[in-house]
């Protein structure tokens, strides 16, 4: 069974990621305006119309900001935890009772050929999770705003085919940035967000024969450059002799554009 896999947006400003199959068609997030979103989609020949689900990671408006009209424009369910529909749903809008659908970590929800599996991650939202995405022997996984790793996060990003890590900031960058000390501080937090290093190190980690394309996404606008993201992950990945090109692709997700498209 083939599964394509594409960022539509990733970075602090907006999120939204497509995975699909030729039966079902997700969206993982949706934190940019509705037409942003059916912009992306039509650049893979896809509609609103298409999209079976929409699952929401956390109630944070870069990653819910389009959700609302995007769920009312094309009759798509969205899918949550309990407590992140509660803290999102005066955001979204009025949402028809059909179409809010509530996930638990650690629980499979069906649709189609497809499995999606939600996984608890340390942020600063009441609920927040990854998802892990199957279909057939197929395993792909999101793990974005991660404030550090945990051991159920490195089990759940193994044997992943397709991965996308959040890689959101330089610390340097942080600390001799112009953000406020309490911005700097909750970034840097427990509960904040993934440095490049912290994610190569948990790539150093994880890659194993199985993995073969992993996408750098979320960074931040104002600490982070791409080219620093990748390089950072990169050498990190070269002291634990993983050579990108060799024993696995690595690519960016760009921050206002459709990323690369891939299918396994």
């Amino acid at each position: 069974m083939a599964v394509e896999f594409c960022t539509l947006v990733s970075g602090s400003s907006g999120n939204s990621t497509y995975i699909g199959t030729k039966h079902t068609r997700i969206l993982i997030d949706a934190g940019v305006s509705g037409k942003k979103i059916e912009e992306g989609l039509a650049e893979l020949k896809l509609t609103g119309k298409d999209i079976d689900g929409l699952f929401i990671t956390h109630e944070h408006l870069d990653h819910i900001k389009g959700a609302g009209i995007f769920s009312r424009r094309f009759n798509v369910p969205i899918y949550a935890t309990y407590e992140t529909w509660m803290a999102m749903e005066n955001t979204l809008g009025k949402i028809l009772p059909t179409n809010k659908r509530f996930v638990y970590p650690g629980e499979n929800c069906i649709i189609n050929d497809i499995c999606v599996k939600p996984f608890s991650i340390p942020h600063d939202a009441v609920d927040p999770v990854g998802y892990n995405i199957f279909a057939g022997e197929k395993k792909v996984t999101l793990a974005t705003d991660i404030g550090h790793i945990t051991e159920e996060i490195r089990e759940c990003i193994a044997e992943s085919e397709i991965l996308l890590l959040e890689s959101n900031h330089d610390e340097e960058m942080v600390q001799k940035g112009s953000y406020p000390w309490h911005l700097k501080k909750r970034i840097l937090s427990d509960k904040g967000h993934l440095s490049n290093t912290s994610a190569g190190e948990l790539l150093s980690y994880v890659v194993d024969g199985k993995m073969k394309h992993v996408f750098l996404g979320h960074l931040s606008q104002e600490n982070n450059e791409p080219h620093l993201a990748f390089d950072t992950v990169e050498k990190i990945l070269q002291k634990n002799r993983i050579k990108v090109g060799k024993h696995i692709k690595m690519d960016m997700a760009y921050r206002h554009n459709t990323g690369i498209k891939v299918e396994i």
